[in-house]
């Protein structure tokens, strides 16, 4: 099965070609990081607009990378949510159209079980059942994982998202966005043993998670040492150092209270921020086993989206011609389909 896939939730267009029996065939990526650079994050009508200018060439370079034709379609995938409503509306509705030009069935997928299940393209991965870690610039959550479609939140932030939080934190530091990679280059400057951040709600049972506080601290330590548009180099690092070890020491130890809590032994760790060196680490020393996606499917990517989006065409779903985007879309929506 010959699917395209189109991601436009956020900040990057996103647009690939995924055939079930060969993998990827091609991709093509397009972020708009320089364009939100400025504003400290994503401004969601500039978002719009620049989808609008960079999705027709990116599926005229796909389709002649891979030497595929729209007419061999077999699908067509697209993102539905959640996400930025005018954001959505571009990808979904270039999809949709194409879909109908060259009669092919297509379907909206839901942005985070496409992060969730991009370690399984290749048909590599994890064994149903396991846990998922999805943490992203929008989205912190802990999800039990017995199929495709079965999935039940565990534990999930209660305010701001962990890649939320890095943006927030990179901004206070004057270190521009996107902040995590920003967090991670100083952190790795930085003194480990100056500053002991908060490690939020892990003294307490249950699974859920917060970072505001920490976001808090953060503003209030760089308050303590001055000026913060003067902060020595040292004094960034060490910060960068000290909030980017309580996200992941945070991170860890939930993770690690959900697999002894239920009785899984796998964990799944997907999203922007699961790119993050030190986090891969923690997790890999912590729990008995654990599976990423490659980096390059870590960030927002259509690759993710054509995999799923040909699990559940070749289960047979698919969409009508109305096109209906989410900016929230709860998981436990979703129906459930047998893995193909």
């Amino acid at each position: 099965m010959l699917t395209l896939g189109i991601e436009t939730s956020c900040d990057e267009t996103g647009v690939a070609l995924y055939d079930s029996a060969e993998g990827v065939l091609a991709e093509c990526l397009y972020s708009q990081v320089e364009l939100h650079a400025k504003y400290g994050g994503v401004v969601p009508e500039l978002a719009s607009r620049d989808h609008i200018r960079k999705i027709l060439p990116l599926l005229q370079e796909v389709f002649a990378q891979s030497g595929r034709r729209p007419e061999q379609l077999d699908g067509v995938a697209y993102t539905t949510g959640p996400g930025l409503i005018g954001a959505l509306m571009v990808g979904a509705m270039v999809g949709r159209s194409l879909a109908f030009a060259v009669d092919a069935p297509a379907i909206g997928v839901h942005h985070m079980e496409a992060h969730l299940l991009a370690p399984l393209i290749g048909g590599e991965g994890a064994g149903f059942p396991f846990a998922a870690l999805l943490v992203s610039g929008g989205h912190t959550q802990i999800v039990r994982v017995d199929g495709i479609g079965r999935y039940r939140i565990l534990g999930e932030s209660q305010d701001d998202a962990a890649g939320e939080a890095f943006d927030k934190a990179a901004k206070m530091l004057g270190l521009g966005y996107p902040g995590g990679p920003a967090i991670a280059a100083a952190a790795e400057r930085g003194n480990p043993g100056r500053f002991r951040f908060p490690r939020p709600m892990t003294d307490r049972p249950g699974l859920d998670m917060s970072f505001s506080g920490l976001k808090t601290f953060t503003m209030n330590t760089i308050r303590d040492l001055g000026d913060e548009r003067r902060l020595a180099p040292g004094d960034v690092a060490d910060v960068a150092r000290a909030f980017e070890e309580a996200v992941v020491d945070t991170l860890t130890i939930k993770c690690r209270r959900a697999l002894a809590e239920s009785g899984l032994s796998t964990l799944i760790a997907a999203g922007g921020v699961a790119a993050n060196r030190r986090l891969r680490e923690r997790l890999q020393d912590a729990l008995p086993k654990v599976v990423y996606p490659p980096p390059q499917l870590c960030t927002d990517n259509g690759a993710m989206i054509a995999h799923a989006g040909a699990l559940r065409l070749a289960a047979g779903q698919h969409d009508g011609l109305a096109v209906l985007p989410r900016s929230r879309w709860p998981m436990a929506e979703l129906s459930a389909i047998d893995y193909a």
